[in-house]
């Protein structure tokens, strides 16, 4: 590899998933998710690099092309996936980060891989980029790679983005590696956050752990001034616009509704993941029919559930629970050839998602936590009809900026959910409406290009015209 790149992004997984095509041969494809379909339109624009793995263990493979997107992939054996990946970023780091819905696995086998994980992809990344170039990580994989990457190239322009929420002093404090993360994410000019709570965590922990000084969220470390700020990713609205403007699209969407007869459609759509709140949401709409405020026939829930993490025992368990609780509303409640809960364990190309969209009377957005839960927003986004309703949680990112038109509910609550659940099925269609407007001004004016040149103008800027005590230019969130 050579270097040459301005602009690299470094990340657990490469933007692009194997396939077999129709003449059986295999090929790659964008992958789903909020991350890719966040940055690689940015990618695109700047004639980017991306450093990732490829998803299959002990895989070895050159750097290509795909996508207008130059890939570089990083090897990762078996172990490496079972100790730095479902071990210490899944068993670790993802519930400490999410207020420990489940309990964290503290191993030691596990950070070591993690540690020579990072390392190799700040080497990668390393050879890759340009002098003086860009290098944006990505999320808490890999939130040694900075640190690590400005000990081989302080030429560099280090930026960090963390996807999930970062979890408050009294949760981090747990963990057994908290000062090696901090000072690998002190690493970056500019470390990213969905909310201002997150930064103000991550400044307030390093001052406590770390003694340094700060001036309002610029952390003075290493002879350097590290920049914490808010900025709330969002989706691509250009690209959802184009897919519920097709004519197969909108074809797919009436097929859906034709296919569910007069039922109001609720929809899910989650990884299968036990911080999604799955089994909460299912548990209130069963008991919506259970109390007789629902009749078999009235109302259907579709529940999407992309498979996650399948090797991981909590997942297999979380997969089993969930299948039992639909196997056990539906024999309750359903009929003959119509059950009240249709559940997929599988994953969906985006068409179909927009499809499903426009088809969803009621959409249920309902983490237990989540940085910002881009669904939600893929939504919005596609309800240019200005009719269905958003029933969100309230522990999600995107709350923050949608509580104005959304259904905001606390999912711990089951009571409560079903309250919320019935009242937008029972909302009026001008309120409906007047709730949407509000939610899409939001999604339009902030969209994936305003988070990712709000991120890139910050850490671009020179150090000179940004004073220590300067106002944090985050993207702004509206108020009430």
């Amino acid at each position: 590899m050579s270097r040459g790149s301005e602009f690299v992004v470094v990340a657990n997984r490469l933007p692009v998933d194997r396939i077999v095509g129709p003449d059986g041969e295999p090929r790659w494809r964008r992958s789903p998710g909020g991350l890719v379909s966040a940055i690689a339109p940015v990618m695109r624009r700047r004639s980017g690099t991306w450093v990732g793995w490829t998803g299959a263990p002990d895989e070895r493979l050159e750097s290509f092309e795909e996508d207008g997107m130059s890939l570089v992939p990083i090897s990762q054996s078996a172990e490496d996936v079972e100790l730095y990946y479902e071990g210490f970023s899944n068993a670790t780091l993802w519930p400490l980060y999410h207020d420990v819905v489940a309990p964290p696995v503290y191993d030691r086998a596990m950070w070591d891989a993690y540690v020579r994980v990072n390392r190799r992809f700040a080497e990668a990344a390393a050879e890759v980029a340009a002098e003086g170039g860009i290098v944006w990580v990505q999320d808490y994989q890999l939130q040694l790679v900075p640190a690590m990457l400005r000990d081989l190239r302080p030429d560099l322009r280090i930026g960090f983005f963390l996807h999930i929420p970062f979890p408050p002093v009294e949760l981090f404090w747990q963990l057994p590696w908290r000062r090696r993360i901090l000072e690998g994410l002190l690493g970056a000019d500019l470390v990213g956050f969905q909310l201002p709570g997150a930064a103000a965590n991550f400044v307030r922990l390093c001052k406590r752990l770390l003694d340094t000084r700060n001036v309002k969220q610029d952390v003075l470390w290493d002879g350097r001034v590290v920049r914490a700020r808010a900025f709330p990713i969002s989706v691509d609205v250009s690209e959802l616009d184009e897919l519920v403007a097709r004519p197969e699209v909108r074809e797919r969407a009436q097929e859906i509704r034709g296919d569910l007869g007069d039922s109001t459609l609720l929809l899910g759509v989650d990884r299968l993941d036990y911080t999604k709140g799955i089994r909460q949401r299912l548990e209130a709409f069963g008991e919506l029919f259970e109390d007789g405020h629902l009749k078999p026939g009235e109302a259907v829930f579709v529940q999407i559930a992309t498979p996650s993490r399948e090797r991981v025992e909590q997942y297999q368990l979380l997969r089993e629970e969930i299948e039992q609780e639909v196997g056990r509303i539906n024999g309750e409640y359903g009929e003959i050839g119509f059950p009240v809960v249709h559940y997929m364990h599988n994953s969906y190309d985006r068409a179909e998602l927009a499809a499903l969209y426009l088809a969803a009377d009621v959409m249920v957005v309902t983490p237990l936590r989540d940085g910002m839960n881009l669904v939600a927003k893929e939504y919005v986004a596609c309800r240019a009809d200005l009719r269905g309703a958003l029933v969100l949680s309230e522990f999600t990112g995107a709350a923050d900026e949608l509580k104005r038109g959304a259904f905001l509910v606390n999912p711990y609550d089951i009571d409560g959910l079903k309250e919320r659940l019935l009242e937008a099925l029972g909302a009026e269609p001008a309120e409906l409406a007047r709730r949407m407007r509000s939610m899409r001004r939001r999604v339009l004016e902030h969209d994936v290009d305003r988070w990712a040149h709000a991120f890139l103008s910050e850490l671009e800027r020179p150090e000179r015209e940004r004073p220590a005590d300067a106002p944090s230019p985050v993207l702004p969130v509206p108020e009430g």
